[in-house]
């Protein structure tokens, strides 16, 4: 019985800090992050995918320095989840700062990410809902490589990131004319629809 009883036991610690290495946590808090910043870029890159000729179009070189409020990995069954294989919602300024004493409840879906707390009342060091829409996105990152896929894949919900690269409009077209577009937002100013950043990640640190 208690060999049973140690088994049952090692395996729960076990399986808590898997939970812990791949999974991470949504209330830790990281004071001091800056704005991301961005000046103005040219140029595109093109390839061949799964039928596709896609062209990436560079808006904006980038740099996101960021608290990792949540993250959501997508199948590569389309190709949309094989350009964009993963999205993290990121926070900055005082949203990362007191992530931890506010009682945010962040989550991901279809390419969305939101938020709620329990009371407004709550938001007072960081302000208002405007002002946390402000100092946090959503961001679909598409790897310029392998090695940064890999890198990708290993980002988890709170971690420190810093990730760099461009913000990008994509153009995915077949030979009989199917074709799809995906717009990147340039603001951290609008809220709802086209406001996520996709990013071609060139570089990421995870500190």
């Amino acid at each position: 019985m208690k060999k049973v009883l140690v088994g049952v036991i090692v395996l729960s610690v076990a399986i808590l800090i898997f939970i812990k290495l791949n999974v991470g946590s949504s209330n830790r808090s990281v004071p001091g992050i800056p704005a991301p910043t961005q000046t103005a870029a040219t140029g595109s890159t093109s390839f061949e995918k799964d039928g596709y000729k896609i062209t990436i179009d560079y808006k904006a070189a980038y740099t996101v320095e960021a608290l990792v409020l949540s993250s959501r990995k997508y199948s590569p069954i389309d190709i949309d989840g094989k350009l964009m294989p993963k999205d993290v919602a990121l926070g900055w300024g005082t949203v990362a700062e007191y992530n931890d004493r506010i009682n945010f409840h962040w989550r991901q879906s279809g390419r969305w990410y939101f938020w709620k707390v329990n009371s407004y009342s709550e938001l007072s060091p960081v302000g208002n809902e405007s002002d946390v829409g402000r100092q946090s996105a959503n961001n679909h990152l598409v790897p310029s490589n392998d090695e940064i896929r890999k890198q990708i894949a290993k980002i988890k919900t709170g971690d420190h990131v810093i990730i760099t690269g461009y913000l990008v409009d994509i153009r995915a077209e077949k030979d009989n004319g199917d074709y799809k577009i995906w717009k990147t937002s340039t603001s951290r100013e609008d809220v709802g629809g086209g406001s996520c950043e996709i990013i071609y990640v060139t570089g990421i640190q995870i500190l």
